[in-house]
């Protein structure tokens, strides 16, 4: 489980920087303004975690329990909320009400793992979907060029495998990318510069963690 420091965060978009030497660099920008809107211990809870709240919610679709949950806490009602799991140091560290400071949690040049849904592509055939090659376009055949070919079996066992590769929905699903290098940070507007892309489209919700294959989340 990865209990790297991590923080909330929102895509922007993405953009590029340009090397003194030229060399040109694409990143994704994300903003991490989230606020700390709890925690969890593992003497009341069972586990160690902050839990981060952002951007605004309006009072009339907040329920009556969350409501009193963000009373408690002393903040603002937030639009979605995700927990972290933490050491217990860090949970320590973390007041209830402050915003995520994400000079002291991250530093360029450090690996991070990416945690977003997947732009949602709706149904798909087996070429889009799985990168099949599709049938042969000659000798007679026609109406099959985009078919996935049989999925049957013989009489035994009789029947479709299940997690067979075949048409359906794609995307709009939870995607991790690990490994990923922090090429800026602008502390003051709370903006993370990732190098490459991530998954989701602009103005989705993105999780950000120090990475847990790479020298324990820190700088190279």
């Amino acid at each position: 489980m990865n209990i790297h420091p991590g923080v909330l965060c929102r895509k922007v978009g993405m953009t590029q920087i340009i090397e003194s030497d030229g060399t040109i660099i694409p990143v994704t920008v994300v903003r991490a303004n989230s606020v700390i809107v709890g925690k969890r211990t593992e003497e009341v809870d069972g586990y160690n975690a902050i839990i981060f709240g952002l951007d605004e919610r309006k009072e009339k679709h907040t329920s009556k329990p969350l409501a009193g949950f963000y009373k408690k806490a002393g903040v603002s009602a937030k639009r979605d909320i995700r927990e972290f799991r933490c050491s217990a140091e860090d949970v320590a560290a973390a007041e209830v009400g402050a915003a995520a400071d994400i000079a002291s949690i991250f530093e360029e040049g450090q690996f991070v793992d990416v945690q977003a849904t997947s732009k949602g592509k709706g149904f798909a055939g087996v070429m889009k979907r799985h990168n099949f090659a599709g049938a042969k376009a000659s000798h007679g055949s026609h109406e099959y060029k985009r078919h996935g070919g049989s999925i049957g079996t013989n009489m035994t066992p009789g029947r479709v495998f299940k997690g067979k590769k075949m048409p359906g929905q794609m995307g709009n699903k939870t995607v991790s990318v690990l490994n990923q290098k922090i090429a800026k940070i602008v502390a003051d507007d709370s903006l993370v510069l990732i190098k490459g892309t991530i998954p989701g489209g602009k103005n989705s919700l993105v999780m950000l963690k120090g990475a847990v294959k790479k020298h324990g989340g820190k700088k190279a």
